[in-house]
């Protein structure tokens, strides 16, 4: 960050002396005022609850312009990553900075392929899980357990253990997503197929059986090496800061990725897609598509605590660029399985047309979110709707470590310590137990 030319300046009504802060510019976005000094300064601290104004940290990972509705990974525009790179393209990007030539593609593919497989006790952890738990609440404790199975790479403090700690994560989420949806529908494990691609691998270890051959399909491979890409990394979210913050701690990696696990299963964040097939199963009990119009109304009274899930944005106040380019994949997938005239699917579409053509969303920017369009590709393709964010998990993972290396390698970087506005009870005195 570069030092700007102006400062701020913070003045007090009650006659204190001002305050000088220092302001940076970043390469892009909003300059920010360096507000580490102000409780030295002044005995004060900032109040920002959700942190919507406050920066903690600088980044050279993901940039997001909510009012453009554009979406940056190390510079390229999320619109052309997901049409001409595969996921493991733009998890080297994420990770090492540059996209890869065309040796240093087929290398780190190689490297992850190779690392698919988790350690055969794994299969005995999970038979402590009853079978109706929630797969989130299974990947969550798998992934923590992996550190008690991969001790040499358990130092977040050096750099050779988060490397190998990345490359073990991404490429054994497919497997341990995988195993959990099995261990619920009570089939046998498929074990990873290294002459598959990742997203080709994931399908067949879902989807495939000992009985026969599983033939993966290309255009469901492309749709889910593009939800892939599309969720690898969104800047500093709930999730991510969570991650930021646990390995801030000096805790190692697989314990900093369960918690961005166990932070990203709320509903207002990675359960967004969940959340929205929910709702459209809701619809259809309600009638279907002749109740969309009653629907939307109830939407419109706010009194009615009716939420329209899978649409509009905390970041974006323009259209969610990753929201087109599912659309498409969207189209694509529901004319492969014929599936357009789904009932859940025609009701999907039809509550997209109000949404983009009703001036009442219009005017509030309500448009269709990635959440919306993912969820109804991956019903398709026949991924339980409880597994939607185990899927987000393993996409966001990679993210999530890039972020966590950019942090540990940022000289300035200290173990988080929020601060708070106290409004408890002032200090008083323990009363004898026969006068309370």
């Amino acid at each position: 960050m570069k030092l700007a030319d102006n400062k701020a300046t913070l003045s007090f009504s009650n006659g204190s002396p001002s305050v000088e802060l220092p302001v940076y510019h970043g390469t892009m976005g909003p300059d920010v005022v360096d507000i580490r000094k102000l409780y030295a300064q002044t005995g004060m601290f900032t109040y920002d609850p959700g942190f919507l104004s406050t920066a903690a940290t600088q980044s050279a990972i993901t940039y997001i312009d909510g009012d453009k509705g554009e979406l940056l990974y190390r510079g390229y525009p999320i619109e052309q990553l997901a049409t001409q790179c595969d996921y493991l393209d733009v998890c080297h990007l994420l990770l090492k900075g540059e996209l890869p030539n065309a040796k240093e593609s087929a290398d780190f593919h190689k490297l992850v392929t190779n690392h698919t497989m988790v350690n055969e006790q794994m299969q005995f952890f999970m038979r402590g899980f009853r079978r109706d738990a929630h797969p989130m609440a299974i990947l969550t404790g798998l992934v923590g357990g992996l550190s008690a199975f991969y001790h040499d790479s358990t130092d977040i403090n050096n750099p050779e253990h988060r490397e190998i700690a990345a490359i073990r994560l991404i490429a054994k989420m497919p497997t341990l997503v995988s195993m959990a949806y099995k261990y619920k529908v009570g089939q046998p494990y498929m074990y990873p197929q290294n002459n598959l691609s990742y997203a080709g691998n994931f399908m067949r270890m879902m989807f495939g059986t000992p009985c026969e051959d599983y033939v993966v399909s290309p255009v469901l491979e492309k749709a889910l090496d593009r939800i892939f890409i599309l969720h690898a990394d969104h800047e500093q979210n709930a999730s991510t800061s969570t991650v930021r913050l646990c390995a801030s701690s000096g805790t190692n990696p697989f314990a900093a990725i369960a918690a961005g696990v166990a932070c990203l299963w709320g509903p207002a964040h990675g359960g967004a897609n969940e959340a929205c097939l929910n709702m459209l199963e809701d619809i259809q009990k309600m009638g279907g598509v002749a109740k969309v119009g009653e629907f939307m109304s109830q939407v419109k009274d706010k009194s009615s605590g009716v939420k329209l899930m899978g649409f509009g944005h905390r970041v974006y106040k323009n259209y969610d660029p990753r929201a087109k380019l599912m659309q498409e994949t969207c189209n694509e997938v529901l004319a492969e399985l014929g599936l357009e005239n789904d009932p859940l699917f025609k009701l999907a579409k039809a509550l997209e047309k109000i949404a983009l053509e009703d001036d009442y969303f219009v005017q509030r920017k309500l448009y269709p979110n990635v959440d919306f369009y993912s969820g109804i590709v991956q019903r398709a393709i026949g991924i339980p709707v409880n597994l939607f964010t185990g899927i987000f998990a393993l996409a966001r993972t990679v993210g999530w470590i890039a972020q966590l290396n950019e942090m540990i390698g940022d000289p300035e970087y200290k173990i988080g310590r929020p601060r708070q506005l106290f409004t408890g009870a002032t200090a008083r005195d323990v009363k004898p137990l026969a006068q309370r």
